[in-house]
């Protein structure tokens, strides 16, 4: 009897070591998924900028009223160069995910400032890009600016198809900004609370 217990115990047990090696495993199946998706979630907004680029670089129409382009308008200008950048670092940067390495503090800030920086940019782009939509389609009866779209309806539909495609661009990189800010918060220890001792932390009960 005695004999089939440790026969049990041989089959059913873990040594700590055994232990120790499954959820370092672990770790590392769910950190080579979370850098697939990161890496993924950086490849799509390269597709986006290109297509939202390229749209507005062919953004032109001539009549018999006259000719329009998108480098006459200083945001569409502005939207073409926000959506170029953007679309180069999401492809370095997704090069730079892909390769397994250690995550360091100051890769976690270098990526974190960038994400920041390049999501306010071309949220920027697609704001003021906006506005200039809105005018051409209803102008401005304040400034005398009449709407556009009624001579230029090509211009205009193309005009908001590239900024429609530069918003959700936009939302990769709100999402990618999230994923480097926990990246690099989650370096840090929460802050201890000391009784009696220069600091406290109050604890609020429910």
């Amino acid at each position: 009897m005695a004999d089939k217990k440790e026969k049990g115990n041989t089959i059913v047990g873990q040594s700590p070591m055994e232990m120790r090696m499954g959820s370092s495993q672990d770790d590392e199946n769910g950190s080579s998924c979370m850098r697939t998706a990161e890496t993924l979630l950086r490849l799509l907004p390269v597709t986006l900028s290109v297509v939202a680029l390229v749209i507005m670089l062919k953004d032109s129409q001539a009549n018999e009223f006259g000719s329009l382009s998108y480098s006459d308008l200083g945001a569409f200008r502005y939207l073409v160069h926000a959506n170029g950048i953007c679309a180069g670092y999401s492809l370095l940067s997704a090069i730079v995910v892909a390769v397994p390495r250690p995550s360091t503090l100051s890769r976690a800030w270098i990526f974190f400032l960038l994400d920041q920086i390049l999501t306010y940019a071309i949220l920027a782009a697609g704001a003021v890009s906006t506005e200039v939509v809105y005018l051409a389609y209803k102008g401005d009866e304040a400034v005398t600016w009449s709407q556009a779209c009624g001579s230029f309806n090509g211009f205009c539909r193309k005009a908001t198809a590239s900024v429609a495609i530069t918003f959700i661009a936009m939302l990769c990189y709100a999402g990618l900004s999230l994923i480097s800010s926990y990246r690099l918060f989650s370096k840090y220890d929460a802050p201890v609370g000391y009784n009696n001792k220069g600091i406290e932390i109050a604890a609020f009960q429910s």
